[in-house]
């Protein structure tokens, strides 16, 4: 009780002094700068419609900076537009443009230094190098921002929203187009991306390096060079997402390098090259998930042990499942195989005899890409047709010993 009676008139004299600062050609501070020089904690600084020209925002302050009608921040493609070194800060409503481009320096429209607690939501980000960067950030929030570049190269773009060595990062409801990657984690724990839109990035639509304990779900990633690469990564859980059409030589719905303990449910992989390619992965769990119309729906290296595949939907893929090697530690059940052509005697609805949904064509082909030239010929249906008579290359023990006649879900 003593402390209450201590801390609520402390309350009431901090609302009571902040202020809200307008910034704009009818105001006392013309430019967006001699407003937060202005400022001090607590305060909102709003600013009025129009384009302002800022050499790098720096906010050292707990402020709101929120804008009236998308103010347009215009980096002259020289400067950083905006870098936060406080915490507690929300950015709000801005349109930001034109940033630098400076690899040595990691220029960006948004770049939060050791932030904890800051907000950037509701802002449009066009043609800058980096987006949004998070650097040793804790408890921040990337929300219902669209993030946009239009630049060719790698070499010539960063990451739409970049998180270095950061904790508890919400990453929800943005979209994402024309960078780089467009989520990328690296040493990012505890984390979590909901509902974002990446799509059209040069590399991947969300790509994890050494980040562990992380959740993405229903986000849609689509049209990229690759959709998602988790690498070097533990208890990853992704979960009702959509990978679509990401083409290429080297372009994977989905690329599980050295993981382990992962944990997949409710995905949707349809029209990509690869929908998931997997190497190094251990221990991950795959479970009512949906591989449609894909190149290969799964490529699952011989380095793979522990992984479980149980009442997953593979329809219309070219390939269900390919492999390089003949020793597979890995258990496949009850999933449904439109390619499957065995019975169901006693009506259970699953398949009285195992589906073994490794191809000798695709073994083939993992070898001889080119005699993909082959493909749908007579000659692969007989050796198709022969290998599951008498399995002699295809491996012995990668085969579902009960797969459904019907779709799982």
């Amino acid at each position: 009780m003593k402390f209450l009676l201590f801390i609520i008139p402390l309350l009431i004299c901090y609302s009571a002094k902040a202020k809200t600062i307008h910034v704009g050609s009818k105001w006392k501070y013309k430019n967006v700068t001699a407003g937060i020089q202005a400022a001090e904690s607590g305060d909102t600084v709003l600013v009025d419609a129009g384009h302002y020209k800022e050499k790098n925002l720096i906010i050292r302050k707990s402020i709101v900076l929120k804008g009236l009608n998308y103010p347009e921040l215009d980096g002259e493609s020289k400067y950083q537009n905006i870098s936060v070194f406080a915490r507690g800060v929300v950015i709000d409503g801005l349109k930001i443009t034109h940033s630098g481009i400076s690899s040595l320096e990691d220029l960006s429209g948004i770049k939060i230094y050791d932030g904890h607690d800051v907000s950037v939501k509701n802002n449009f980000l066009e043609d800058t190098f980096f987006g949004i960067f998070i650097e040793k950030g804790e408890n921040c929030t990337i929300e219902n921002n669209k993030i946009t570049a239009f630049n060719k190269t790698e070499q010539q773009s960063g990451n739409g929203i970049h998180c270095w060595q950061a904790k508890g990062i919400r990453i929800i409801g943005n979209t994402v187009t024309g960078h780089r990657d467009g989520i990328y984690f690296e040493f990012v724990n505890k984390s979590f991306i909901r509902g974002n839109t990446s799509t059209s990035n040069i590399r991947y639509g969300l790509h994890f390096m050494f980040s562990n304990d992380d959740t993405y779900v229903s986000n849609t990633f689509s049209n990229n060079g690759s959709g998602v690469s988790v690498m070097f990564s533990n208890r990853i859980r992704m979960l009702n997402n959509s990978f679509k059409e990401n083409w290429g030589d080297a372009a994977y719905g989905i690329l599980l390098k050295e993981i382990s303990d992962g944990y997949m449910e409710g995905n949707r992989f349809t029209k990509n090259t690869t929908a998931i390619y997997m190497e190094g992965a251990n221990r991950i769990h795959m479970k009512k998930n949906t591989f449609q119309n894909n190149g290969w729906a799964l490529k699952i290296q011989a380095s793979c042990m522990g992984v479980v595949l149980e009442r997953n939907n593979f329809i219309g893929n070219t390939f269900d499942v390919g492999t390089n090697g003949s020793l597979v530690l890995n258990t496949f059940k009850n999933n449904y195989w439109d390619k499957y052509e065995g019975y169901d005697l006693n009506k259970d609805r699953i398949g009285d005899i195992p589906y073994r949904p490794v191809s000798m064509f695709s073994m083939i082909v993992e070898k001889y890409p080119t005699a993909m030239i082959l493909f749908r010929s007579f000659i692969t249906t007989l050796l198709d047709k022969t290998e599951k008579i008498l399995p002699s290359l295809t491996p012995e023990n990668l085969k579902d010993n009960a797969p459904l006649m019907k779709k799982a879900f």
